[in-house]
């Protein structure tokens, strides 16, 4: 799509300096949740803030934080936490550590060899790198591996799948090329990690290794390390590989915080553990596997960056794969910190990122972690000042992480009744570098989340973060052919006027119990973008890498804190709490179009495949030098019944018109708000998001219980929305669809009620 330059500039021209630069005696823009004689003293306290935010300091805690392994059941992981709680308590928070017992295996022996149709055994050691002072420091360092896949001593035929997802599978069968007995190697990419093995069992692998290739994020996406951004040729991605999409956290004690007492169940019956040994390389130790591979040429597709030909297999490639490991259970420090609310101390706003890395963890997660300590080092000298927060803020630093989402689960399954009756919101972080704003979440909060990106310079422009976010969006979707439909619909969106939209949230971190276990509303923010993640998970995420390639002098650092920060102090002080329901409901109707004409599409698309299977087309259009079989003929797709779940739609999106008008003529009335009216509508706001819960939660994974958003099964991190519906219907379980789209429509509508109490009260 053409961009005319003088639109674009008068889009963002509206976004280009922060609301915060006010001059003496002009008025407040408006703010979400604020009544207009309240909204100048909330700019004047950010700003207070943001005189508070020292890169200088948040560089020093990165680089003691940073200094040693920092993985659970490390020396420094513990002094990390104790660290952070002797600070959060000199800054004036209520803190301590809480301690959870969870499963986690470390190797006592890895190995990998090449046994045919020549010998080789793979180094799996990360050399040091010039230049790179934690490089070298080897001690405490657990060596490749992907925690929660299984012990095992296999041999084996070798077969290449890709990036080992769903559809690679299917190309795999019309090759005739089955992985049954065999081990797999799969590259890192298309999809989450921990669905390679799971898929590759389900398709009766018995040993799966996983690489990097340079195509992905080495030498083919940009200089390699310390040159460049790219991973280095020994450089390997560890992981987790728990199969998080059942559910997260301690694989023992789902659904139950872990404590020390807490009744585990035998490690034979955990769902999430994987069944066969899994293993990530650097595409140094790959290359002499995937070069001894015959059979077929690898799709177009499939090949990688490394200089010979990719083939399939099977074979003559075989390979010989060994993994123990000291199943221990091991202690987690979550560092959770308090400021009691003075209006409402009984309505919790939540903040979080986790400390526990797998080495150094200078950016993930440490960049993130000390933002969010910064924040609380302000807040705090408000505090000292004599300003309190209506509402209470909670923060915390998680550990175990990195596992499976380990500390924030325990801990919002340990808390759960108390959540249940006074969490507001959560606002997460991770990882965070130079480039531009990402956000996803709850679509309540998408308007609170521009309208506090439009009041945050960007570090290195004269522009807000908000104006960065959305021309790297416009521009993003006009590159020739390389842009989606949604990334097309967005662009217009924008350069028409509309919000940056927030991105669904599906997993990968600490929002996932919080968000799609317990229902409350959240944010995950976060600035990236610039360069790849060519160091993720490696030795090499060091402080000397992170100050050298991805944000030098902690700027961007300080930008999170300050859009953070202002997130959390606008949910701790609105008169209302600071959500927007058209923005949900409109998005909730665009996910049933979205699942309606995915029906249709697949259902002509089998009608297409059917003739061409019945015309033999695919045969004739075979190439005799790299022959193809056809595809499976997939059975037909009924006529689906979205009826409720479009009337669940639409009946909101008239509830959300009528929340939205009552809630704006309170704020614009402050006779008409008063205290008791207040304290009734926020009551009802803050527990509205749990009405889109469930009951038993979504099928065959009844963890994840919210009804808009979740995991995908076979997509990992990635959301998929209205998921009980749109699985049902992707996986074709077409007896399933009906009661999906009763609970769901259901849950809509339990949520409609709670708007419908929340805009009675405001009247």
């Amino acid at each position: 799509m053409p961009i005319g330059l003088p639109r674009l500039t008068t889009l963002l021209i509206a976004t280009l300096l922060p609301a915060a630069a006010l001059v003496a005696g002009e008025a407040a823009p408006p703010m979400i949740g604020f009544e207009a004689g309240n909204a100048r003293a909330e700019l004047a306290l950010e700003a207070r803030f943001d005189e508070q935010l020292d890169a200088r300091e948040m560089r020093a805690w990165l680089e003691r934080m940073s200094a040693e392994p920092n993985q659970v059941g490390s020396p420094h992981d513990k002094a990390n936490a104790e660290f952070m709680l002797e600070r959060f308590r000199a800054w004036g928070w209520q803190a301590q550590i809480e301690t959870f017992y969870v499963l986690y295996p470390t190797p006592t022996h890895v190995a990998l060899e090449l046994v045919g149709p020549h010998r080789f055994t793979a180094a799996l050691v990360e050399p040091p790198i010039a230049g790179d002072r934690s490089s070298s420091r080897t001690k405490g360092v657990l060596p490749p591996y992907n925690v929660y896949g299984a012990d095992g001593d296999v041999t084996g035929e070798l077969v290449y799948v890709n990036f080992g997802m769903p559809d690679d599978y299917k190309e795999l069968a019309r090759r005739n090329v089955s992985v049954k007995g065999r081990i797999v190697i799969a590259r890192y990419g298309g999809g989450w990690r921990g669905l390679k093995p799971k898929l590759a069992y389900e398709h009766g692998a018995i040993g799966c290794i996983i690489y990097s290739d340079p195509r992905d994020d080495g030498y083919g996406a940009a200089d390699t390390y310390p040159a460049g951004a790219g991973r280095p040729a020994a450089g390997l991605q560890r992981g987790s590989v728990a199969d998080m999409p059942i559910y997260s956290g301690d694989p023992l004690t789902p659904g139950i915080g872990a404590t020390k007492d807490a009744p585990r169940i035998d490690r034979s019956a955990a769902q999430s553990l994987l069944k066969i040994p899994v293993l990530p390389i650097s595409y140094r130790d790959a290359r002499p596997f995937l070069e001894a591979l015959g059979g077929p040429r690898a799709p177009a597709a499939w090949r990688g960056g490394l200089p010979f030909t990719y083939h399939i297999g099977p074979g003559p490639a075989r390979a010989h794969l060994a993994i123990s490991s000291d199943w221990a259970q091991r202690e987690i420090y979550d560092v959770v910190a308090k400021l009691a609310g003075s209006a409402y101390p009984d309505q919790w706003v939540l903040r979080g990122n986790h400390h526990d890395g797998w080495v150094f963890g200078a950016d993930d997660p440490l960049s993130g972690n000390v933002a969010l300590m910064a924040e609380m080092k302000a807040i705090g000298a408000l505090a000292a000042s004599g300003w309190r927060p209506k509402r209470t803020l909670v923060y915390a630093s998680w550990d175990g992480e990195e596992a499976g989402l380990l500390g924030s689960t325990e801990w919002v399954e340990t808390h759960a009744a108390e959540l249940a009756g006074k969490a507001v919101a959560y606002v997460n972080s991770d990882s965070n570098t130079r480039g531009f704003l990402g956000a996803g979440g709850s679509h309540t909060l998408q308007r609170l989340l521009n309208e506090v990106a439009a009041g945050v310079l960007d570090p290195l422009q004269a522009a807000s973060v908000l104006a960065r976010a959305r021309a790297a969006a416009i521009v993003g979707a006009s590159r020739g052919a390389a842009h989606t439909p949604e990334e097309r619909r967005v662009a217009k969106g924008l350069l028409d006027g509309g919000d940056l939209p927030l991105e669904p949230l599906g997993s990968g971190s600490d929002f996932t119990p919080f968000l799609q276990h317990a229902g409350i509303p959240s944010l995950h923010l976060g600035f990236g973008g610039s360069e790849p993640g060519g160091v993720y998970h490696s030795l090499y995420d060091s402080f000397d890498h992170y100050i050298k390639v991805e944000d030098p002098d902690l700027r961007y650092g300080v930008t999170l804190a300050k859009v953070a920060g202002h997130v959390m102090l606008r949910l701790a002080d609105a008169d209302l709490v600071p959500l927007r329901a058209q923005d949900f409901s409109a998005t909730v109707a665009r996910y049933v179009e979205e699942i309606e004409r995915y029906a249709d599409r697949i259902r002509e698309e089998a009608q297409d495949n059917h003739r061409l299977l019945d015309e033999k087309i695919y045969e004739l259009a075979v190439n005799v030098t790299d022959p193809v079989g056809p595809p499976a003929r997939d059975a037909d797709v009924p006529y689906l019944n979205f009826a409720p779940l479009r009337n669940a739609a639409t009946a909101l999106g008239t509830s959300a018109r009528a929340f939205d008008a009552a809630y704006a003529a309170a704020l614009a009335d402050p006779a008409r708000l008063t205290p008791a009216r207040a304290a009734a509508a926020n009551g009802l706001l803050a527990g509205a998001e749990r009405a889109l819960l469930g009951e038993p939660g979504l099928p065959g994974r009844p963890w994840y219980r919210h009804m808009v958003y979740a995991p995908g099964l076979y997509t990992g991190y990635g959301a998929k929305t209205l998921p009980a519906v749109r699985e049902a219907v992707e996986e074709r379980h077409w007896s399933e669809v009906g009661d999906s789209v009763t609970m769901t429509a259901a849950a809509l509508d339990a949520y409609r009620r709670a708007l419908d109490a929340a805009t009675a009260a405001l009247r």
